[in-house]
């Protein structure tokens, strides 16, 4: 197929694709695309887009100076289809020549929605693509990113590659953060590791999805978040290979108002929420879920032990009070009170 041919067919008013459920995907509407775009490339950056379109313009221009030689695409999905503030940043670059690449608006608004779109997208658009790789649009990439992901996963057969996230606060005076738990990343070296726990900085092979179908990330999590760490449980479940590359670096733009005092308390909950959701998922009977709920009960006091070591090793408050905070997070969200971070009414740019 040549591109004159391929963009006729794709540039139409509705992005159709064969994916879980035609009338969900032919909702997404294709409003920009590059000059020209080759249906072959095997690599593609997808990038969930909401309301941050500043952010956006670093993150394009650290994946445009890549140095690599190989050939990537980049899926960028609009999640907010009413302000749509993302699209005028990727037609202006993706009209630029800098990449080759597309951008859908997902209407259906949330964190699951935008990311299985941008995922169902590249699949569909790109039938030999074999590397799905996601930034978020808030992270920058480092000039070796794409090549240490996929050079890693071409020498170690891994199917999913993850990488570090290293936050850049907006107040120098909150650097101190940076080995809070809501920050620091998972590992510190490089090599095979049982599971990885968020997408912001990651590659995934494509019979990954197939794997575990579609659509990939569990849209009960589409507000609280944790659909990335729900997906990751579930590939480590089915035994899938895992691999870290400490070298891989993205950096991460941190605004003052998540690093604020209520910030923090509310990620704890909301990282105990997950943490009780993906066990749930694990939990069919309800003597286990039973079972489950007391568990976590019992946690809460152990976790007052866990924060008086906190506080004797870091000398934070903010990061002794973390466990804490999980373990209250997971309690409640057993008796169904949870935070929902990713409703547009709730989500600060």
């Amino acid at each position: 197929m040549n591109d004159q041919s391929f963009m006729a067919e794709i540039s139409t008013s509705d992005l159709r694709m064969d994916g879980p459920d035609p009338s969900v995907t032919a909702l997404r509407a294709l409003v920009a695309i590059s000059p020209a775009l080759d249906p072959t490339i095997e690599i593609v950056v997808c990038i969930p887009c909401f309301r941050r379109p500043q952010y956006l313009r670093r993150t394009l221009e650290s994946l445009a100076a890549q140095r690599t030689s190989r050939r990537f695409a980049i899926v960028m999905v609009e999640n907010d289809a009413s302000k749509s503030e993302s699209v005028p940043v990727a037609t202006e670059y993706l009209a630029s020549g800098k990449f080759a690449g597309l951008c859908v608006i997902e209407p259906r608004q949330g964190n699951c929605h935008a990311i299985n779109a941008a995922f169902e997208t590249a699949l569909q658009v790109f039938p030999m693509a074999g590397s799905l790789l996601m930034i978020d649009d808030d992270e920058i990439a480092s000039l070796d990113w794409l090549e240490q992901m996929i050079g890693t996963a071409d020498a170690t057969g891994a199917d999913i590659v993850g990488g570090p996230v290293f936050p850049e606060f907006d107040d120098a005076r909150k650097r101190g953060l940076r080995r809070h738990p809501a920050f620091a990343p998972a590992y510190d070296a490089s090599g095979p590791v049982p599971v990885i726990y968020g997408c912001g900085n990651c590659l995934i092979r494509r019979s990954v999805f197939t794997r575990l179908g579609m659509p990939a990330f569990d849209l009960r999590f589409n507000f609280l978040g944790g659909g990335d760490t729900d997906f990751f449980y579930r590939c480590m479940r089915l035994s899938l290979r895992f691999h870290w590359v400490a070298e891989a670096v993205i950096s991460e733009t941190v605004p003052q108002s998540r690093t604020s005092l209520k910030w923090l308390v509310m990620r704890g909950l909301r990282i105990g929420a997950i943490n009780y959701h993906v066990q749930r998922k694990a939990t069919p009977t309800t003597w286990l879920q039973a079972k489950l709920t007391a568990k976590l009960l019992a946690a809460l006091p152990l976790s007052f032990v866990y924060a008086v070591c906190a506080l004797l090793s870091e000398r934070k408050g903010t990061i002794a009070m973390h466990p804490v905070a999980v373990a209250i997070g997971s309690a409640l969200a057993a008796f169904g009170l949870e935070p929902e971070p990713y409703k547009a009414s709730k989500i600060v740019s």
